[in-house]
């Protein structure tokens, strides 16, 4: 680089999550359950956003607490599997832990009602609510979460503690504070619309106001941003939920058949990571993210120990 030649400009950065868009976007059903949020913005989002700014490209500097997550806990009462709400808190402390000071997880709270609401009739299917029988609920919601992101992200621009907004959710609840932001303030505005669908349009009225819009996350930059299996940290390490492999019933299988042999959790584990010669060298983990791997594994884990008597 020459001498005196300009350096590029940074933008201070922050990214709001909207947690609940995020998960049935981009995570429900898929084999992403574990993801590293920090690194995938820093390292698959926001070097795809060209922004431009006096001519120039600039590039996004994320700043401390730069990914804010916010999310709801789960109540158990409404939970749909019996280790939902434990996953979750196992997954906030391993953000926790793996990103202390780099990322920021901002609770708001379910609330569970009863209620009474317009049943849709079999008969009528295409009858308005008014003319439909009002019938018992239960009523889920979640609470604040819009709201807190919508105001930690204009406090952010309006005290001027960041050049670069980046909002990842399609909820149209968050339309007045992108508005404000733009109006009121010359911060750039990014979007990221959390869906694997790339046919899935972003909703207009927030993206009018986005400098630049993100319009889907691919399967192979959340495959590239997971969390290790195994986060360090505090008095016991935070480990991966076993319902949260990609195949928990085929995994679960491999795992009892592997502590028989083994003796261990953790002695299992160091067989699943480490390379299997009758498996033409492959990990055992990394097979069992497919089906066929997985029936692969447990074929060999069977056979052999049968073979053993």
């Amino acid at each position: 680089m020459q001498e005196g030649a300009r350096q590029p400009r940074s933008l201070r950065t922050r990214v709001y999550v909207d947690g609940y868009n995020f998960y049935y976007g981009c995570l429900k059903g898929t084999h992403h359950k574990w993801p590293d949020l920090y690194k995938l913005f820093q390292e698959h989002v926001l070097p795809s956003a060209l922004i431009e700014r006096d001519g120039q490209y600039v590039r996004s500097e994320l700043l401390t607490e730069a990914v804010q997550f916010f999310t709801a806990t789960i109540i158990e009462r409404a939970a749909k599997a019996h280790d939902s709400v434990s996953s979750q808190a196992r997954y906030h402390t391993a953000l926790r832990k793996r990103h202390d000071g780099r990322i920021r997880i901002v609770e708001g709270y379910y609330s569970v009602t009863k209620a009474r609401a317009p049943h849709i009739d079999a008969a009528k299917p295409d009858a308005w609510p008014r003319d439909c029988e009002r019938v018992p609920i239960w009523r889920l919601e979640e609470k604040q979460t819009d709201v807190n992101l919508a105001l930690h992200a204009y406090h952010d621009a309006m005290t001027a503690q960041v050049d670069h907004v980046v909002i990842a959710s399609n909820d149209t609840d968050l339309v007045p504070a992108l508005r404000m932001i733009r109006e009121h303030t010359s911060v750039t505005v990014g979007l990221v619309i959390p869906t694997r669908d790339s046919e899935r349009r972003p909703n207009e009225d927030l993206a009018k106001y986005a400098h630049w819009v993100r319009r889907h996350l691919t399967d192979a930059e959340l495959a590239a941003a997971q969390l290790p299996r195994v986060v360090p940290g505090g008095k016991t390490p935070t480990v991966k939920p076993d319902s949260w492999y990609p195949h928990p019933g085929l995994f679960q299988e491999a795992l009892h058949l592997a502590i028989e042999v083994r003796g261990s959790r953790s002695k299992a584990f160091q067989w699943f990571d480490a390379p299997c010669e009758h498996l033409d060298g492959q990990l055992p983990l990394n097979l069992l993210e497919s089906e066929a791997g997985a029936q692969r594994v447990l074929a060999y884990m069977r056979d052999w120990i049968v073979r053993q008597g």
